[in-house]
Protein backbone atom coordinates (compact mmCIF):
# COMPACT_ATOMS: atom_id res chain seq x y z
CA UNK A 1 0.00 0.00 0.00
CA UNK A 2 1.21 3.73 -0.28
CA UNK A 3 2.50 5.58 2.03
CA UNK A 4 1.22 7.89 3.94
CA UNK A 5 3.51 10.51 2.89
CA UNK A 6 4.09 11.52 -0.73
CA UNK A 7 2.91 9.83 -3.56
CA UNK A 8 6.03 9.67 -5.44
CA UNK A 9 8.44 9.96 -2.88
CA UNK A 10 11.79 8.88 -4.90
CA UNK A 11 10.68 8.28 -8.24
CA UNK A 12 11.26 9.55 -11.89
CA UNK A 13 9.18 10.53 -13.80
CA UNK A 14 9.53 11.89 -17.28
CA UNK A 15 6.79 14.46 -18.66
CA UNK A 16 6.29 15.49 -22.12
CA UNK A 17 5.02 19.14 -23.12
CA UNK A 18 5.91 20.41 -19.65
CA UNK A 19 6.63 24.01 -20.65
CA UNK A 20 3.54 24.95 -20.05
CA UNK A 21 -0.34 24.38 -19.43
CA UNK A 22 -0.98 20.88 -18.19
CA UNK A 23 2.42 19.62 -18.56
CA UNK A 24 4.04 22.62 -16.23
CA UNK A 25 1.17 22.41 -13.30
CA UNK A 26 2.15 18.53 -13.29
CA UNK A 27 5.92 19.30 -13.28
CA UNK A 28 5.04 21.39 -10.28
CA UNK A 29 3.30 18.79 -8.24
CA UNK A 30 4.45 15.80 -9.17
CA UNK A 31 7.83 17.51 -7.75
CA UNK A 32 5.52 18.86 -4.56
CA UNK A 33 5.07 14.94 -4.19
CA UNK A 34 8.51 13.82 -4.21
CA UNK A 35 9.26 13.20 -7.24
CA UNK A 36 12.37 13.77 -9.57
CA UNK A 37 10.89 14.80 -12.97
CA UNK A 38 12.46 15.30 -16.72
CA UNK A 39 10.82 17.54 -18.29
CA UNK A 40 10.53 17.72 -22.14
CA UNK A 41 9.15 20.68 -24.58
CA UNK A 42 10.05 22.07 -27.65
CA UNK A 43 10.37 25.71 -25.56
CA UNK A 44 14.30 25.42 -23.89
CA UNK A 45 13.58 28.64 -21.89
CA UNK A 46 10.46 27.94 -20.72
CA UNK A 47 11.66 24.19 -19.84
CA UNK A 48 14.48 25.88 -18.09
CA UNK A 49 12.82 28.20 -16.16
CA UNK A 50 10.59 25.55 -15.17
CA UNK A 51 13.75 23.40 -14.06
CA UNK A 52 15.44 26.21 -11.97
CA UNK A 53 11.85 27.03 -10.06
CA UNK A 54 11.54 23.70 -9.02
CA UNK A 55 15.16 22.91 -7.82
CA UNK A 56 14.62 26.44 -6.40
CA UNK A 57 12.05 24.94 -4.13
CA UNK A 58 14.38 22.10 -3.36
CA UNK A 59 13.01 19.81 -5.93
CA UNK A 60 15.39 17.71 -8.35
CA UNK A 61 14.25 18.67 -12.02
CA UNK A 62 15.78 18.02 -15.00
CA UNK A 63 15.17 19.76 -18.83
CA UNK A 64 15.58 18.27 -21.53
CA UNK A 65 14.40 19.97 -24.95
CA UNK A 66 12.93 18.05 -27.44
CA UNK A 67 10.47 17.14 -29.89
CA UNK A 68 8.38 13.87 -29.61
CA UNK A 69 8.10 13.87 -32.96
CA UNK A 70 11.75 12.89 -33.55
CA UNK A 71 12.86 9.35 -31.61
CA UNK A 72 16.13 10.53 -31.42
CA UNK A 73 14.39 13.21 -29.15
CA UNK A 74 12.79 11.35 -27.29
CA UNK A 75 15.34 8.70 -26.67
CA UNK A 76 17.79 10.90 -25.40
CA UNK A 77 14.94 12.31 -22.52
CA UNK A 78 14.31 9.17 -21.31
CA UNK A 79 18.90 8.30 -21.69
CA UNK A 80 19.02 11.43 -19.35
CA UNK A 81 16.69 10.50 -16.80
CA UNK A 82 18.33 7.06 -16.31
CA UNK A 83 21.58 8.84 -16.03
CA UNK A 84 20.65 11.50 -14.01
CA UNK A 85 18.47 10.17 -11.52
CA UNK A 86 19.09 6.14 -11.72
CA UNK A 87 15.71 4.73 -13.33
CA UNK A 88 12.43 5.68 -15.34
CA UNK A 89 9.60 4.98 -12.73
CA UNK A 90 6.53 6.72 -14.72
CA UNK A 91 6.04 8.84 -17.74
CA UNK A 92 3.38 11.51 -18.18
CA UNK A 93 3.13 11.83 -22.32
CA UNK A 94 1.15 15.11 -22.53
CA UNK A 95 2.24 16.92 -25.56
CA UNK A 96 -0.01 17.96 -28.38
CA UNK A 97 -1.74 20.21 -30.64
CA UNK A 98 -5.03 20.96 -32.15
CA UNK A 99 -6.31 21.53 -35.08
CA UNK A 100 -9.31 24.21 -34.53
CA UNK A 101 -12.06 25.73 -37.09
CA UNK A 102 -12.26 24.34 -40.45
CA UNK A 103 -13.91 21.99 -41.80
CA UNK A 104 -12.51 18.60 -43.04
CA UNK A 105 -12.32 18.96 -46.90
CA UNK A 106 -10.84 22.38 -46.41
CA UNK A 107 -7.93 21.34 -44.28
CA UNK A 108 -4.56 20.94 -45.85
CA UNK A 109 -2.32 18.33 -45.31
CA UNK A 110 0.25 19.82 -43.07
CA UNK A 111 -2.17 20.16 -40.73
CA UNK A 112 -3.64 16.80 -40.33
CA UNK A 113 0.12 15.43 -40.55
CA UNK A 114 1.28 17.81 -37.23
CA UNK A 115 -1.82 16.27 -35.60
CA UNK A 116 -1.20 13.07 -35.83
CA UNK A 117 2.22 13.19 -35.72
CA UNK A 118 2.60 15.12 -32.13
CA UNK A 119 -0.92 13.47 -30.96
CA UNK A 120 -0.02 9.91 -31.77
CA UNK A 121 3.14 9.45 -33.15
CA UNK A 122 4.85 11.25 -30.07
CA UNK A 123 2.81 9.18 -27.77
CA UNK A 124 4.44 5.66 -29.59
CA UNK A 125 7.44 7.43 -29.59
CA UNK A 126 7.52 7.95 -25.88
CA UNK A 127 6.30 4.67 -24.93
CA UNK A 128 8.76 2.48 -27.59
CA UNK A 129 11.28 4.36 -25.26
CA UNK A 130 9.76 4.27 -21.86
CA UNK A 131 8.79 0.50 -21.79
CA UNK A 132 11.85 -0.97 -22.47
CA UNK A 133 13.51 0.82 -19.74
CA UNK A 134 10.54 -0.05 -17.51
CA UNK A 135 11.01 -3.86 -18.64
CA UNK A 136 14.49 -3.75 -17.68
CA UNK A 137 14.33 -2.42 -14.64
CA UNK A 138 11.85 -5.34 -13.76
CA UNK A 139 9.06 -3.51 -11.15
CA UNK A 140 6.83 -2.11 -13.39
CA UNK A 141 6.05 1.29 -13.83
CA UNK A 142 2.95 3.61 -14.87
CA UNK A 143 2.16 5.90 -18.43
CA UNK A 144 -0.50 8.45 -18.67
CA UNK A 145 -1.62 9.63 -22.05
CA UNK A 146 -3.43 12.82 -22.64
CA UNK A 147 -6.37 11.91 -24.96
CA UNK A 148 -9.42 14.63 -25.14
CA UNK A 149 -13.10 14.38 -25.32
CA UNK A 150 -12.36 14.53 -28.40
CA UNK A 151 -11.22 10.42 -27.93
CA UNK A 152 -14.25 9.46 -27.68
CA UNK A 153 -16.91 11.76 -29.82
CA UNK A 154 -16.66 13.95 -32.59
CA UNK A 155 -16.43 17.91 -31.47
CA UNK A 156 -17.00 19.42 -35.10
CA UNK A 157 -14.67 21.00 -37.57
CA UNK A 158 -11.52 19.07 -35.34
CA UNK A 159 -11.45 16.39 -37.64
CA UNK A 160 -7.27 15.50 -37.19
CA UNK A 161 -7.76 16.38 -33.74
CA UNK A 162 -10.66 14.02 -33.16
CA UNK A 163 -8.84 11.19 -34.62
CA UNK A 164 -5.57 11.75 -33.36
CA UNK A 165 -7.20 11.57 -29.70
CA UNK A 166 -9.01 8.56 -30.64
CA UNK A 167 -5.72 6.66 -31.76
CA UNK A 168 -4.45 7.86 -28.35
CA UNK A 169 -7.09 5.36 -26.84
CA UNK A 170 -6.25 2.65 -28.81
CA UNK A 171 -2.55 3.04 -28.42
CA UNK A 172 -3.19 3.21 -24.59
CA UNK A 173 -5.24 0.55 -24.51
CA UNK A 174 -2.98 -1.80 -26.58
CA UNK A 175 0.00 -0.97 -24.76
CA UNK A 176 -1.99 -2.13 -21.01
CA UNK A 177 -2.99 -5.61 -22.77
CA UNK A 178 0.54 -5.93 -24.28
CA UNK A 179 2.52 -5.01 -21.06
CA UNK A 180 0.29 -5.38 -17.90
CA UNK A 181 1.98 -8.88 -16.98
CA UNK A 182 5.00 -6.95 -16.23
CA UNK A 183 3.09 -4.55 -13.92
CA UNK A 184 3.40 -1.91 -16.12
CA UNK A 185 -0.13 -0.09 -16.20
CA UNK A 186 -1.05 2.33 -19.05
CA UNK A 187 -3.93 4.80 -19.28
CA UNK A 188 -5.41 8.13 -20.41
CA UNK A 189 -6.80 11.02 -19.41
CA UNK A 190 -9.95 12.01 -22.23
CA UNK A 191 -9.81 16.01 -20.80
CA UNK A 192 -12.24 18.69 -21.53
CA UNK A 193 -11.85 22.04 -22.56
CA UNK A 194 -8.92 23.93 -20.02
CA UNK A 195 -7.45 26.93 -19.57
CA UNK A 196 -4.07 26.73 -21.31
CA UNK A 197 -2.54 28.46 -24.61
CA UNK A 198 -4.27 25.92 -26.81
CA UNK A 199 -7.24 27.49 -26.00
CA UNK A 200 -5.94 31.30 -26.09
CA UNK A 201 -7.11 31.76 -29.66
CA UNK A 202 -10.66 30.73 -29.40
CA UNK A 203 -11.71 32.59 -26.48
CA UNK A 204 -10.98 36.11 -25.18
CA UNK A 205 -12.01 35.51 -21.50
CA UNK A 206 -15.19 36.38 -21.75
CA UNK A 207 -18.39 34.15 -20.48
CA UNK A 208 -19.85 34.54 -23.94
CA UNK A 209 -17.14 32.76 -25.32
CA UNK A 210 -16.12 30.66 -22.16
CA UNK A 211 -19.66 29.40 -22.64
CA UNK A 212 -19.45 28.24 -26.42
CA UNK A 213 -16.42 25.95 -25.03
CA UNK A 214 -18.17 24.60 -22.16
CA UNK A 215 -21.62 24.52 -22.58
CA UNK A 216 -21.77 20.43 -22.52
CA UNK A 217 -19.71 20.28 -19.61
CA UNK A 218 -22.55 19.82 -16.14
CA UNK A 219 -19.66 22.28 -14.07
CA UNK A 220 -20.00 25.42 -17.16
CA UNK A 221 -16.19 25.94 -16.97
CA UNK A 222 -12.87 25.35 -18.27
CA UNK A 223 -10.65 23.31 -16.05
CA UNK A 224 -7.63 24.59 -14.68
CA UNK A 225 -4.64 22.66 -15.33
CA UNK A 226 -3.74 22.12 -12.05
CA UNK A 227 -7.33 19.82 -11.71
CA UNK A 228 -5.69 17.51 -14.96
CA UNK A 229 -2.56 17.38 -12.88
CA UNK A 230 -4.19 15.75 -9.95
CA UNK A 231 -5.46 13.00 -12.13
CA UNK A 232 -2.49 12.08 -13.49
CA UNK A 233 -0.36 11.95 -10.12
CA UNK A 234 -3.16 9.28 -9.02
CA UNK A 235 -2.50 7.41 -12.09
CA UNK A 236 1.01 7.71 -12.07
CA UNK A 237 0.96 6.59 -7.98
CA UNK A 238 0.09 3.14 -6.08
CA UNK A 239 -2.97 4.35 -5.30
CA UNK A 240 -4.20 3.44 -8.75
CA UNK A 241 -2.38 0.31 -8.51
CA UNK A 242 -5.29 -1.92 -10.07
CA UNK A 243 -6.22 0.85 -12.96
CA UNK A 244 -4.94 0.05 -16.49
CA UNK A 245 -6.51 0.57 -19.64
CA UNK A 246 -8.59 2.98 -18.60
CA UNK A 247 -9.92 6.67 -20.14
CA UNK A 248 -10.03 8.48 -16.95
CA UNK A 249 -12.77 11.60 -17.82
CA UNK A 250 -11.47 14.94 -16.31
CA UNK A 251 -14.03 16.45 -18.44
CA UNK A 252 -16.27 18.46 -15.94
CA UNK A 253 -19.40 16.44 -16.86
CA UNK A 254 -18.55 16.93 -20.49
CA UNK A 255 -19.28 13.04 -20.97
CA UNK A 256 -21.88 12.52 -18.83
CA UNK A 257 -24.62 13.95 -20.74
Amino acid sequence: MPSASRALQGRTVMITGASSGIGAAAARLFSEEGAAVVLMARRKDRLEELAEEIRGGRGRALAVPGDVRKPEDVREVVTRAVEEFGSLDAAFNNAGTGTFGSALHELDEDAYDTAMDVNVRGVWNCMRQQIPVMLRQGRGGSIVNTSSVAGHSATGATAPYVAAKHAVLGLTRAAASEYGYSGIRVNALTVGATRTALLEPYTDGTPETEGRLTRRAVQKRLADPAEVAQAALWLCGDRASFVTGGAIAVDGGWSAV
